[in-house]
Formats: C-alpha cells, structure tokens, sequence
C-alpha cells in the first residue's frame, strides 16, 4: 500500500467544520443534559474551593507572623482538610457522571455507526477493507470518548481560571496584570497550532486504519498463505506498512511534542518575572509574605490549563479526526434505493426480470436488458461461462446488491416497496462455500429462525439426508465447531447451512450448488431431499452438476448478462447451439462417470 494512501484514506472520508462537528456530537450529549448539570455544578464548586484554600492559607500565615496562636493554626489545618475532603468528593462525583455520560454516547454512537453499515448493500464491502470499517466502529468511537474526557479536564481547569484572575488582581495589580500579559503569546501560537495538529492526527489514524485492515485480510486468508507458503510475502507487506505507519506517527508525535516545550518557556519566564517583581515588592514591604505565597501558588494553577494545551490539542484534535471518520461513514448514501416499506405477505414465488440492467462498481455491464419470468414453484437452474451474470442474477433476487435500470418485479410488486427484514424471512440462500459461526451446530442451524424449539430443529436435521448426518457427529446437535465451521468436514457445512435454511420456510430458494464442493455421497444425501424440501417453492439454482440441471424444470442459458436460450435439458440438447457447447465442455464427462 502506497503512502499516499495513507494520508488519503478511504474515498468516503470528508473534512467537517468545527460547527458541524460540534452540532452533530451535542445531539448524542443532549440527552444527559441533567447528569451534564451536575457535572458542571460539582466543577463549579471544587475550582471555588481550590481558590479559596490558597486565599486562606495566605490570611493565615499573614496572622501568624504577627501572633502566633496553636488554635488558629489547628483551625488552619481542619479547614484545609475539610476543603480537600469535598474536594475529592466533588472530583468523585465528577468522574462517576463523566464516566456514566462518556459510557452512553460511545454506545450510541457505536450502535449508529454500526446501524449505518448495515444499510449498504454488499458493494459498500466489496470496495472497502473490513479492517478499516472495524477501526471506525471500535477505535475511533474509543478516540473520540477519550478526547472528550479530556476536554472535560480541561474546561474544568479553565473554570478555576475564572474566580484566580480575581485573586491575582485582587492580591496585586501590577504583578496579575503582568501575569495576563503573558496570555496573548500562549493563546496565538496554540490557534496557529491547531490546524497542523488535526492533519497530522488524521494521517496517523488512517495509518492504523490500514494496518488493522492488512492484517485482517492476512488472518482471514491465512490458510491460503500457508498453502502457498507465502507467509513470510505476508510479513513483508506487513512491514512496509507498519514502517510508512511508522514514519507518519512520528512526524505526528515530532509536532506534537513540539508546542510543548515553547509553552512551558512562556508560563517559566512569566513565573520568574512574577517572583522577581513579587520579591522587590516584599522587601519594599509593598506585599506581605503570606500574599506573594497566594500569588505563587494562584500562578502555579493558573498555568496549568494553558501549559496543557499541548496534551490538550493532541488528544483533541485525535477526537476530531476521529468524529470526522466515524460521521463521514454515517453520511456515506446507501446505493440501495427503497421507495416503499410495505410488509409482505406470503409470497406465491413469482419472479419477473424486465428490461433490468445492473453493474458492479463503475465497470460495464454484467446484465443489460435482461428478461426472465420466473413461475411460482418453478426450478430453474442458470448456467453459463464464468462472467455470464448467474450469480448477479442470484444477487439481485437476494437484494444485495442495487440494479441501475429496468424492473425487478416479486408477484408482480417492485422490490423496492418490499420492507427488506419483511422480505427476507421469506428467503433462503445457500451458498457453495457456507458460513458457519462458533457455537453449536443447533446454534447454527437456529440462526436462521431464532425462535425454533429444539424439535423443530431436530425434525428439519432429519429431514436433510434423512438424518443419516447427524451419526457422524460426536454429539450430535450439540456438536461444538469453530469459527467458520471449523471441526466438520465441507459436506457436513453444506448439510448444516441447508437445514438453517430450511428452518426458515422460505418460498424463493436461491441455491450455489450446493453439491458443487461436496463428496458424492453427501451429494446424494442433498438430492434425496430436494425433491420432498424445494416442493411448492420457486428455487434458482446456479449449476455446476449435472444431476442439479437434469432435475431443473427449466434451464436457462447465460450469455454476457442475456439469456440466450431456454428450454429442459433434451429439448437444448437438440438445439446443438449454446447449451450444447456448455454440455460438452463441462457436463459431459459428469455424465460419462455416472
């Protein structure tokens, strides 16, 4: 991966301005306006402590040097103690409803960026790297809950700004003045700061972004690298991209530390100006010792926030970049065009391509003008040369993809009137390679009904193969598997897969053959059940066997996204035209075997 890429990101990232930025994220804060309230209040209230022990501890040691008295310097102590004790408590209070606050609209925000994913149709994820899209859902909500932390530290520290501006002019005109003065220099050079600052952060994140994505892809194809003995070509792209990460976070690190150092010199020369200007005043006798102390210690906090604006704006503008990538995938349009959301009935199967012309990305098209009438309860299977459109034609029955032109009609109703959660319950698909999860293979099997009863699923697993399957398995239902179906073998996958389907009920089959990667023997267990299971239901296979397209009720012949020809296998056959060039190319030594 180019460096350019690195500091690009993806296609959909955006810049927001401040404003907008703020308006979106106070919409996530409004909510907790009441536990905000407190928070303020609780920060109000420690920031007039921590001014006033400072206040009286000066007083105090004013009257102590001119009489010294046990009493009032026990007095001195239990105060100081009983400020410092609310004190915590405030800064306990203040941690819990941050803490409580922070918690919710992280939640919030990770569910609606998760919520945003989802809509896309699987063309969003064909284009963008799965790692990215986790980093925005994981670390950047993490990013922007941190920022916000220390925001709220720093505006409590510039709250105890507020009441020490009036003790430093109340103890000394001339040296709280001198003091201020010092402000404008600070405040300059962290605006100046704060653009180069957000664009460094920006690039680092990303860097991260498209580590995290290489290395869920090298993960997630790792048994393809060991096959080819391709892991150290792994490791090396790998490295590459670790060391441009690298190079990006220290230049943002090299930026960042920079401005510290400047301003620690700045609130330094000020700090000594102040002592030395405060000492002549001392032994002029224009200043009591006791009042230089409450100066000190007034100037010591003072320069807290601002020597901090360092951290502050890292942190910060993290939080920024970070709101910016997480709302940009927010705002990002869905290509899936919904005009209606109507439930749908029990569905009869009828299926009717009219005029429809789809494309994947910006490329040509793979379907154009395409026609086909599918009836109720009819089996079709599709063949054709890789490229000819069989699974787009799969797809776009499935919604999962978006077509650009033409009709695509359900008994003769748009499909995009059709509520999708409606629609679905009503679908099934079977992949050629399934997706299984971790759990149970009941657990696996219930995903595609969540309410089915034990029996249900036990009665659909005997019914796929007359349930000759299930022996194999060392417990059976409650065989535990791994990841991706780790633990049982591809036919018993495909068994699985096809029993969660089935489940379901569903009234459109759409099926990858799914005897295309099994055994025969396990093929024969799924043809034994076609016949009983696809009854009454309209099935679309895409077909790589034989004895899938022999017991189709009609096949239909792709070429270059049209359908060039129709008809049962004999009748085609006859033909001697397209599906008889397919036939003894791929089909006929399938036969010959038998």
């Amino acid at each position: 991966m180019s460096k350019s890429k690195i500091q690009k990101g993806e296609s959909y990232d955006r810049e927001y301005t401040f404003r907008i930025l703020l308006s979106r994220l106070s919409a996530y804060f409004r909510p907790h306006s009441m536990a905000i309230s407190i928070i303020v209040a609780v920060i109000l209230l420690n920031s007039i402590l921590s001014t006033i022990v400072p206040v009286y501890i000066s007083k105090g040691v004013n009257e102590l040097t001119e009489s010294a008295d046990m009493n009032k310097v026990i007095t001195i102590i239990a105060t100081i103690l009983i400020a410092g004790l609310l004190s915590w408590v405030c800064l306990l209070v203040r941690q819990l409803y941050t803490a409580k606050v922070l918690g919710n609209v992280v939640l919030n925000v990770r569910k609606d960026t998760f919520k945003a994913i989802l809509k896309h149709d699987m063309s969003f994820f064909d284009e963008q790297p799965a790692g990215s899209i986790v980093s925005r859902v994981t670390s950047d909500a993490q990013g922007f809950s941190d920022s916000v932390t220390l925001t709220v530290n720093f505006i409590s520290n510039m709250i105890m700004i507020i009441p020490l501006i009036g003790v430093l002019l109340y103890v000394n005109v001339t040296l709280g003045l001198l003091t201020l003065l010092m402000l404008p220099a600070i405040m300059i050079f962290s605006a100046s700061f704060r653009k180069l600052s957000k664009r460094m952060t920006h690039y680092k994140q990303q860097g991260l972004a498209n580590i995290g994505a290489n290395i869920q892809e090298s993960i997630s194809c790792i048994s393809v690298a060991k096959d080819f003995r391709q892991e150290q070509a792994l490791l090396d792209e790998f490295k590459q991209m670790n060391q441009q990460s690298y190079a990006v976070k220290l230049k943002w690190g090299l930026v960042m530390t920079s401005n510290y150092p400047i301003l620690e010199m700045v609130s330094n020369i000020a700090t000594i100006l102040v002592i030395g200007v405060g000492g002549l005043y001392v032994l002029n006798g224009n200043l009591s010792a006791g009042d230089l102390y409450l100066f000190l210690q007034a100037v010591a906090i003072f320069w807290v926030p601002f020597t901090g604006l360092a951290a502050f704006w890292n942190q910060f503008q993290a939080g920024v970049a970070a709101g910016e990538r997480i709302f940009a995938i927010m705002d990002l349009p869905t290509q899936m065009i919904q005009v209606d959301s109507r439930p749908v009935p029990r569905l009869k199967g009828t299926i009717e391509f009219n005029n429809l012309t789809f494309q994947y990305k910006s490329e040509a098209n793979v379907l154009e003008n395409f026609r086909l009438h599918i009836q109720p309860g009819e089996t079709i299977a599709l063949v054709g040369h890789t490229g000819a459109g069989k699974s787009s034609v799969a797809k776009l029955v499935s919604r999962l993809y978006e077509y650009q032109d033409g009709q695509l009609l359900i008994d003769g109703e748009d499909i995009r009137k059709f509520d999708g959660r409606s629609y679905y319950k009503q679908l099934g698909i079977v992949p050629q390679t399934p997706v299984l999860f971790s759990g149970t293979i009941a657990d696996n099997i219930r995903y595609g009904n969540p309410d089915a009863s034990d029996e249900q699923i036990a009665l659909m697993a005997n019914r796929i193969g007359g349930g000759h399957w299930l022996n194999t398995l060392p417990d059976g239902l409650a065989t535990r598997i791994g990841e991706m179906g780790k633990g049982v073998s591809m036919g018993q996958r495909q068994l699985i897969a096809l029993c969660r389907v089935m489940l379901r009920d569903p009234m459109i089959l759409i099926l990858d053959e799914p005897t295309a990667s099994i055994d025969p023997f396990t093929e024969a267990q799924i043809q034994q059940s076609m016949n009983e299971l696809f009854k009454d239901r309209t099935v679309i296979v895409i077909a790589h066997r034989l004895s899938t397209i022999k017991n189709a009720d009609r096949i239909v012949v792709l070429e270059r996204g049209k359908m060039v020809e129709q008809g049962s296998h004999n009748e085609l056959l006859t033909r001697g035209t397209y599906y008889s060039d397919l036939y003894n190319q791929y089909y006929r030594h399938q036969e010959l075997a038998i």
